[in-house]
């Protein structure tokens, strides 16, 4: 088990690759994939509530004060790392399947992840508050910025189904319920400072059955079946490279620009970072059919990396301020 858990430090991350698993041998098909959909839709509704449920107003205003790093932070995860991204993609066009190159692509224009971005932030001693908002408004821009970098960088050609249709659906089922959670703190707030438990575990039913959803799509279209294990080796290898890339070009900015510590770590996890939890829903609003299941599968396997990787990053980090 100790092991295991070196390997997969995130439980979840291990209840996604779960999913991942259920889907290829159980994928969900026919009608009953129909009213799945569905249930997507209704779950990243509620997702998105939950977000803009539990993000303090007053404390991004506050944030945002430091305009400095987090439009730094800002700039690295929104023009940085998509152009890492179509770097990624273009080296290995033709040697891996056309959908895992549109997923490198996604995955470089994917928001921060807010969990662990934050935690091992605070580990390796970086400013908390800054990472806390970073993370929360890099979300919450996903939202838009994503879908837009997505027409830029990738288009219909790439089978992303961009249209006044899914224009309709980003804002009925992401900014729509984002803005209801934010009307709703004065209501819902100490509701849901008491049940962080409960919100914890909708947030991952969410993302689980998007993924699951998204995946089962890919087996029954075949997408997944396709994949070969030196395309999958080679995919490991380009995220790999790719997140030690991201790690030392945050890092490396951070200290050229002259920032005190606290705030280079903020931006080396926050800006390196990726998040599934955007990454997973965007993806079954933007990719219409199978390309779904496999566009994500980059995203998934980066989210295991950055775990990985971060862990011992942030324990060295620490132990190295505090000699």
């Amino acid at each position: 088990m100790s092991i295991l858990t070196r390997l997969i430090p995130d439980r979840f991350v291990l209840t996604l690759l779960l999913t991942v698993l259920v889907a290829a041998l159980l994928p969900v098909t026919g009608q009953a994939a129909v009213y799945a959909g569905y249930g997507v839709s209704a779950a990243i509704f509620l997702l998105f509530f939950l977000h803009g449920l539990r993000l303090p107003r007053a404390e991004v205003l506050v944030a945002m004060r430091n305009w400095r790093l987090q439009g730094l932070i800002f700039a690295f995860t929104f023009a940085f790392m998509p152009v890492l991204g179509l770097a990624a993609a273009t080296a290995p066009a033709s040697l891996l399947p056309h959908g895992l190159v549109i997923g490198l692509m996604f995955l470089g224009i994917l928001p921060s992840t807010v969990q662990s971005a934050i935690s091992y932030s605070s580990l390796a001693g970086g400013n908390i508050a800054a990472s806390v908002m970073a993370s929360a408004l890099l979300n919450l821009a996903g939202i838009v910025m994503t879908p837009l970098l997505v027409v830029l960088l990738i288009g219909s050609d790439g089978g992303a189904a961009i249209s006044g249709d899914t224009v309709l659906r980003i804002v009925a089922i992401l900014l729509l319920p984002f803005a209801l959670g934010q009307l709703a703190q004065g209501w819902l707030n100490a509701w849901a400072m008491r049940n962080k438990p409960l919100l914890t575990l909708l947030d991952r039913t969410a993302i689980a059955l998007a993924v699951y959803v998204a995946f089962s799509s890919a087996v029954a279209g075949g997408q997944m079946q396709a994949l070969g294990w030196a395309a999958i080796a080679l995919l490991c290898a380009i995220i790999l490279v790719m997140l030690i890339l991201a790690m030392l070009a945050a890092w490396g900015l951070g200290g050229v620009l002259g920032l005190p510590r606290a705030d280079r770590i903020s931006l080396l996890f926050a800006g390196s970072h990726k998040s599934i939890a955007t990454g997973a829903p965007l993806a079954a609003i933007l990719f219409a059919g199978p390309q779904a299941g496999i566009v994500i599968l980059p995203a998934l396997i980066y989210h295991q990396f950055q775990l990985v990787l971060s862990a011992p990053l942030a324990s060295r980090l620490a132990k190295h301020h505090d000699d």
